[in-house]
């Protein structure tokens, strides 16, 4: 299994193979960082930077302006993802503002936060983008499903426990990680990935 690795080793092996032009993942959270280079299946150097939040219940232009500002700070390819997890009886909320609303209300808060609302139904989106200064690329993955009455389960991170996708009675958390046809995340690292390898 491959994980995130140091930026030496990155660079020596990005030095060794110079068509395969992969970019610089921009994040702090290691979770994120090792599930792309398992799903990729190659190492992936990653970079906490600090970027200035979009204001927008948009997720493509949150990403957009996102991977723009990190090319702009760094000016090398860069890789960014951002999510939307919508309570769809509450319009397009949390959506992408659902890191705060979990970091306000954890993942039991927002299972309480569905219990008042009309419907517990919900839909899932990320996408992950590409940028290299010249070329943007955005990869997407989404799920339709519910707001679990109570977090279940261990795997995954984030709201993960919280989310049901539609068929199943399991969360994403309870959802073994080989079991991808359930998984927005993994959806949009498959994308990622075919258009890494047609473009090496």
């Amino acid at each position: 299994m491959f994980a995130s690795v140091s930026y030496k080793t990155y660079k020596n092996w990005l030095s060794a193979m110079p068509a395969a032009k992969l970019p610089l993942f921009i994040t702090g959270n290691q979770n994120k960082a090792d599930y792309l280079a398992k799903w990729l299946e190659l190492p992936i150097e990653h970079h906490k930077l600090d970027l200035d939040e979009l204001q927008s219940l948009n997720l493509e232009a949150v990403v957009e302006h996102k991977v723009r500002q990190a090319y702009d700070l760094l000016q090398q390819p860069v890789l960014v993802e951002d999510v939307a997890l919508t309570f769809t009886a509450m319009g397009r909320l949390p959506g992408t503002f659902i890191k705060w609303f979990l970091e306000e209300l954890d993942q039991e808060g927002l299972c309480k936060l569905a219990d008042g609302l009309e419907h517990r139904g919900a839909e899932t989106r990320i996408i992950y983008a590409m940028y290299d200064g010249k070329e943007l690329h955005m990869f997407e993955g989404k799920a339709l499903g519910e707001i679990a009455d109570r977090p279940r389960g261990t795997n995954g991170f984030g709201w993960n426990p919280v989310f049901i996708p539609e068929g199943e009675s399991r969360t994403y958390a309870e959802i073994p990680p080989h079991e991808v046809r359930y998984n927005s995340r993994a959806q949009a690292i498959a994308k990622l990935k075919k258009h890494l390898e047609t473009h090496a």
